[in-house]
């Protein structure tokens, strides 16, 4: 089987994939990032967030992360806009100076959820970045990657393969 770029039409010109012929199913995407934080920054951790002046870093980079992934169609040119019916982010400390985040998103539809779970995850850091800085700037968002999806013609589970 020959792979090919799916946003392109038969003249080589951007395009957005039509899925009107497509059955609607049950979808989901999980992705997720790590975020390395300086001591400077993890000093300031208390019972599992990062409190600043501007509030709750996590609490609102939660809140970020949903919005963002609501928003998906409205940052990446030829995304479908979609109607999410779940988004969940979680963050959680994964170590002495790491933090990861994830982003799950769901719906019945024709088309995946896979950007909207990437946009909600990179957002979330980008905020915990945003949050974080003044403390340092010497801070990690790195190994931004779609974890798992369902429906479609296939899924994906990085963490069962």
């Amino acid at each position: 089987m020959t792979k090919e770029f799916s946003h392109i039409d038969p003249s080589g010109n951007p395009s957005m994939v039509d899925v009107s012929a497509k059955v609607v199913s049950s979808r989901s995407a999980t992705a997720g990032c790590v975020i390395t934080l300086p001591a400077e920054v993890m000093t300031h951790l208390h019972n599992e967030d990062i409190l600043t002046k501007k509030g709750p870093v996590f609490q609102t980079a939660i809140i970020a992360g949903v919005m963002a992934a609501k928003r998906t169609s409205e940052l990446i040119p030829l995304c479908h806009p979609l109607a999410l019916e779940d988004c969940q982010v979680t963050i959680k400390v994964i170590g002495d100076n790491k933090v990861e985040v994830r982003c799950t998103t769901k719906l019945h539809g024709k088309t995946g959820v896979e950007m909207e779970a990437l946009t909600g995850a990179s957002l979330a850091a980008l905020t915990i970045y945003d949050m974080c800085k003044a403390f340092s700037h010497d801070i990690l968002i790195s190994e931004l990657r779609l974890i798992s999806k369902t429906g479609g013609k296939h899924d994906f589970d990085r963490e069962s393969s």
